[in-house]
């Protein structure tokens, strides 16, 4: 059974009535923590920034005004590898990361790192982890959201060759450019991982995992309620996203 997938929403989670979102909704979940530790002083980097597509395209006006950093604090730069990054409307500045992986910006120089799915595509976990903690000062704050790549939509994906993926997702999601799709490694999205890139003698982990509404069954009614069966069911082990805050520790080992 298949229906306008904005009305599904409402029929499943009412409560998108009341604001435009789910209480389940990642994005809000994600970027209302970001919003929580920003100061006005803070320079952020948005590393993956791409033309910024979830800024642009985000339908409810509350949550694109949170995924704005613009005016909670002193500046944004966006880093990626595509030159499509210099049309990306949310920065103030934007950069070009080079082949080797290398941010074009100085040694702890901003006080948060953010990357929205970004670390499922990193190939190189070693030099990723080592720019982050080259760029961001002592006390600073890296934040990402990714899939858990022991989450049931990370499992199934890992399965699909990164060649077919395109199709695939037009097919899941009609609405999601082409553009938008990038190939994904899953080399960064375990608690495993994570502790051995960003080990707990530098830095205070205060990540979690988190299952937001389906973003893969399209306006399928029979999709969504299994999705929220899974939900359910899974242990939290096994939750569809990675919700990554963690702080560089300083000097002397503190927070």
């Amino acid at each position: 059974m298949a229906i306008n997938k904005s009305a599904l929403r409402a029929r499943i989670y009412p409560e998108t009535k009341a604001g435009g979102f789910a209480s389940i909704d990642g994005a809000v979940q994600f970027y209302g923590r970001i919003s929580a530790l920003t100061k006005p002083e803070d320079v952020i980097l948005e590393l993956g920034a791409g033309r910024g597509e979830y800024l642009i395209e985000d339908p409810v006006p509350f949550r694109k005004n949170l995924r704005d950093h613009r005016g909670r604090c002193a500046h944004v730069i966006g880093a990626d590898t595509d030159p499509v990054v210099f049309t990306n409307p949310g920065l103030d500045e934007a950069v070009l990361i080079d082949r080797e992986g290398k941010i074009p910006i100085s040694d702890a120089s901003v006080d948060m790192v953010v990357a929205e799915a970004v670390f499922e595509h990193v190939k190189e976990p070693a030099i990723f982890a080592s720019e982050i903690a080259r760029v961001l000062k002592p006390g600073g704050w890296l934040c990402a959201r990714t899939p858990n790549a022991w989450g049931y939509v990370a499992l199934s994906a890992r399965i699909v060759p990164n060649a077919t993926h395109a199709a695939v997702l037009s097919f899941l999601q009609p609405d999601r450019q082409e553009r938008d799709i990038f190939p994904t490694f899953y080399r960064l999205n375990t608690h495993r991982a994570l502790r051995q890139y960003f080990p707990t003698s530098n830095w205070q982990d205060c990540s979690y995992t988190w299952t937001s509404e389906p973003a893969y069954f399209g306006s399928s009614w029979i999709g969504w309620r299994i999705a929220q069966l899974l939900a359910w069911m899974l242990p939290p082990s096994m939750a569809t996203t990675r919700m990554i805050f963690m702080q560089r520790k300083m000097a002397d080992g503190r927070a």
